[in-house]
């Protein structure tokens, strides 16, 4: 039971070695090995596998009178287990993709109202909805625009300023 429980504690510790170390043991082989096993020679992958393979095989070698053969087969099938979820797991999370940074050109042609009066040739303040979000920021108009009226961006000035024009229905 000794042998399964440090095999157990050494997946464990692997497992936290991985988050600083992850990729090391992709990188041994100087990319000879690339897209072979896709990878499942990851750390947290053979962690897993360790871990579960020893902690499975103690449980089965102290719960039961099974003896060690037993208890190995039973820890590999579930190490093996845990090993495909890692990598599994792994491989969703790397394909997480987030949506694009907003950029200042994105501003252009957003509808949005008037926070703050704008006089004419002067600035004011408009509220517009970008990627979802209320942002709030200074805004230029030829024409005095009243609070309250809806606006369409024409152009994006800066960063926190923006042209505008009211909407005539």
């Amino acid at each position: 039971m000794t042998w399964f429980l440090s095999l157990g504690i050494a997946g464990i510790v692997l497992l936290v070695l991985s988050l600083v170390f992850d990729g090391v043991l992709e990188g041994i082989f100087g990319g000879a090995l690339d897209g072979l096993f896709d990878g499942l020679l990851s750390l947290p992958v053979v962690a897993g596998f360790l871990s579960m393979f020893g902690f499975s095989g103690a449980i089965v070698l102290g719960g039961t009178d099974l003896g060690h053969g037993a208890a190995t087969g039973v820890g590999a099938v579930s190490g093996v287990l845990a090993g495909w979820l890692a990598w599994k797991f792994s491989r969703a999370l790397m394909r997480d993709q987030t949506d694009a940074t907003p950029r200042q050109e994105d501003l252009v042609g957003t509808a949005g109202s008037v926070v703050t009066a704008i006089p004419a040739d002067g600035y004011g303040e408009v509220l517009i909805r970008l990627a979802g979000h209320p942002v709030k920021l200074a805004a230029r108009s030829a024409v005095p625009v009243a609070r309250g009226a809806e606006i369409w961006v024409e152009a994006s000035l800066s960063s926190t300023s923006v042209a505008v024009r009211p909407v005539e229905r």
